[in-house]
């Protein structure tokens, strides 16, 4: 019977009969294109979708991709070529269905005969592009006609291609060791200082790569950005409160509060997207995180009448978002969702009906004294529009806006009275877009009376509640016996 070749063979084609062996800086760099193929994939299908299954660093930094460096570095630049990679292969025309079907690794080997290491190529997928190399040069020549440039450099600048320097921010996980120490290794290596707003807070020179760090990797340390940083501080729990994060993937803001919350306490982390509950139990083991709780749960689905979540007395909602702010970080600017994005304004809509109707529901849990309101949006749809909707039902429980980090410059945009407390963060200045609005409900200077007021009046219910099941079941029993 004759032997059935094997489907999806992964090893590298050198290996084959008659073809030269490849060199070991050649296989690294086969192996890293199918890695960041593999990332790309995930990246743009939940683009598609409209919901991101992590950034590109904690995809690419996750336990099954082995080099993680090359890898996180081919996806990024993939990614920032990405536009001028697609209309190269449109004029070209050179895919088959075959290699159609495997788009994102011939988008990077693409990537790499035109901006990157062509020295480095081998592959069959590698080899089909080196032939057609001539037609891909070509191919570019026409589109920088096309757009009326002379250099690619230019041609990135039309494509409004940027790579904006920022800092290297890293927050310490106060969980597992303290700031000090912390400065005192970090400096052993790098030039590190503590910033002055959030004090467990770490600034690097831009660029810097602490990924591969022991403190990183042990969960001492999460490379978190600063406006990021300032959601879970802005909140302020004290140790012991119970808190909910309504929306807490990936789980950087959820384990920062449980930080500041000295392990006491509880946190209840809610998620409703089932991958990424995954990354969010992976970010409270690492983090040591034990007053944790994670919940596969949507949080309008969590009744603010249920008893179990009667002495909950802060919440963090960092609901979804455009995402318009983390340009930097996430290179967001360059898939293909944010330039119809820029312009899809029934999207942008739907976004902030959800974002309304999540912190109405924040707002009416009975014990809540603090609630913090957060996007990494730049859009006033999804800030200031979604925060003036909601004033007078806040009102109506007893909340108010509160100043959030009065130190900060950068204010909420002047549409409403009030938007001085609100605090944004400026993408071109702080080379992020962050908004952060605190509600604090008036007058709750005895916390215990009012907590125990609440419980008071929901046991009162169930009692209600169970008075009228008895008469029922009474009733029920009575007539049957009638009826024998």
């Amino acid at each position: 019977m004759a032997r059935k070749k094997p489907q999806g063979n992964t090893k590298p084609v050198a290996n084959k009969p008659n073809q030269k062996r490849m060199s070991n800086a050649e296989r690294s760099a086969y192996f890293a294109r199918r890695e960041a193929a593999k990332v790309l994939r995930t990246i743009l299908q939940g683009d598609a979708r409209r919901r991101a299954v992590g950034s590109i660093k904690s995809l690419v930094y996750s336990p099954s991709v082995r080099n993680k460096k090359a890898t996180y570095a081919l996806v990024c630049q993939t990614l920032k070529y990405l536009p001028i990679i697609k209309d190269v292969f449109d004029i070209a025309n050179v895919l088959s269905s075959k290699w159609k079907r495997q788009e994102e690794l011939m988008y990077i080997i693409l990537y790499d005969i035109l901006f990157g290491q062509e020295a480095l190529l081998a592959g069959d997928a590698e080899k089909i592009l080196l032939q057609r190399k001539d037609m891909l040069q070509a191919a570019l020549a026409k589109l920088l006609v096309r757009k009326k440039v002379k250099h690619v450099s230019d041609l990135m600048t039309s494509y409004k291609i940027s790579d904006l320097p920022k800092p290297r921010y890293a927050r310490v996980n106060t969980l597992k060791m303290d700031v000090e120490s912390a400065l005192l290794e970090f400096k052993k290596q790098y030039e590190v200082c503590q910033d002055a707003m959030v004090p467990d807070l770490l600034i690097f020179p831009p660029r810097t790569d602490l990924h591969d760090h022991p403190l990183v990797k042990s969960g001492s340390v999460f490379l978190q950005g600063k406006a990021s940083s300032m959601v879970a501080v802005a909140l302020g729990p004290k140790p012991g409160w119970e808190v909910i994060d309504a929306c807490a993937a990936p789980g950087n803001k959820t384990v920062h509060l449980a930080a500041l919350m000295k392990g006491k306490g509880e946190i209840i982390a809610c998620e409703l997207n089932k991958e990424r509950v995954k990354r969010l139990k992976d970010t409270v083991k690492l983090a040591g995180a034990t007053n944790v709780k994670v919940k596969h749960e949507d949080f309008l689905n969590m009744s603010s009448e249920d008893p179990a979540y009667s002495k909950v007395q802060a919440i963090l909602l960092d609901p979804s978002c455009s995402g318009s702010g983390t340009v930097v970080d996430r290179l967001d600017h360059l898939l293909p969702s944010y330039t119809a994005d820029s312009s899809d304004v029934n999207r942008l809509e739907k976004l902030a009906a959800f974002q309304k109707k999540a912190l109405e529901h924040a707002l009416s849990f009975p014990a809540v004294e603090r609630i913090v309101y957060s996007t990494c949006s730049i859009n006033q749809v999804e800030n200031e529009d979604v925060i003036n909707s909601v004033l007078p039902l806040a009102s109506s429980y007893g909340f108010e806006l509160t100043t959030v980090f009065p130190q900060w410059p950068r204010r909420g945009h002047p549409v409403f009275d009030g938007s001085q407390h609100l605090l944004r963060t400026d993408l071109i200045e702080d080379k992020e877009g962050f908004f952060i609005a605190l509600f604090v409900r008036k007058g709750v200077s005895t916390p215990a009376k009012h907590t125990r007021d609440v419980d008071n009046t929901l046991r009162a219910i169930q009692r209600r509640k169970k008075r009228r099941l008895n008469s029922f079941f009474l009733l029920k029993t009575f007539g049957l016996f009638l009826q024998s």
